[in-house]
């Protein structure tokens, strides 16, 4: 599409990320030939942006804390229903929830056309700070896309209907979303993605252009000419990609 491709690092959740990670993925985007534009964007900076805006939020009482235990949310049914922004005197700490007023449940994605999304998880009050401190995923890929002025994202499934979330806040902080479109999940098995929680092998860095090519087959590409150095291979990649040819599922379990 002629536009910039921005790299950036969602480091906010120090407890689960490996030391080192940030390096590697850097290092094998370039073994890769994926060279981006600009400079890297790490989540571990924004910190304060984040909060400033968690800040505002309760200042105009679009957020509030809760203390609520994943028991107790079962004991609802498996949605929280709200009753700590209901309370008279609002708690002063716990997680804190938006106050979704929003609840978008009907978006459009590029490639698997219109999605509709449950309604009780759509308007649910969801976390944007945890309660051990650390910044929600939602709050802050919405902040930061809206920050490096994302107009394009490309993602797997296993994050279609929690982007109906993202468009809730967009709409909530008055911004525009950027345009979707979630790529079918590698899986060897249904609903298990390749994934480093499922202890699937890093891709190999050595070996760029089988990887490449196994990566299009997927896709439903044509594959490229294998002798030809990464930015050749991707240059070949870019000029004969079909969208159409992608598969319009959400899983595709590998044989």
């Amino acid at each position: 599409m002629g536009g910039q491709w921005l790299v950036r690092i969602e480091d906010i959740d120090p407890p689960r990320e490996v030391p080192g990670s940030s390096d590697d993925i850097l290092r094998t985007l370039v073994a890769y030939g994926l060279e981006w534009d600009g400079e890297v964007l790490y989540q571990s900076q924004r910190l304060d942006a984040y909060q400033t805006k968690l800040d505002s939020l309760l200042a105009n009482e679009l957020a509030y804390y809760c203390q609520c235990t994943r028991k107790q949310i079962q004991t609802m049914g498996g949605t929280y229903d709200g009753r700590c922004g209901a309370l008279e005197m609002p708690l002063a700490s716990g997680a804190i929830r938006v106050r979704n007023t929003i609840g978008i449940d009907k978006f459009q994605d590029t490639l698997m056309g219109d999605i509709l999304v449950d309604k009780a998880f759509a308007n649910e009050d969801f976390i944007i700070k945890r309660r051990d401190g650390f910044y929600a995923y939602q709050l802050a890929v919405v902040m930061d896309d809206a920050y490096q002025q994302i107009t394009e994202v490309v993602r797997g499934c296993d994050l279609l209907e929690t982007s109906s979330r993202q468009e809730s806040l967009f709409a909530l902080f008055g911004l525009t979303p950027p345009t979707w479109l979630h790529l079918p999940l590698v899986c060897t098995n249904p609903g298990m993605k390749l994934s480093k929680q499922n202890h699937a092998p890093a891709i190999d860095i050595a070996k760029p252009q089988t990887s490449l090519n196994a990566a299009l087959q997927f896709l439903g590409q044509a594959q490229v000419e294998p002798r030809h150095q990464m930015p050749q291979m991707l240059e070949q990649a870019v000029s004969q990609f079909n969208i159409n040819l992608i598969p319009k599922q959400k899983e595709v379990v590998l044989n």
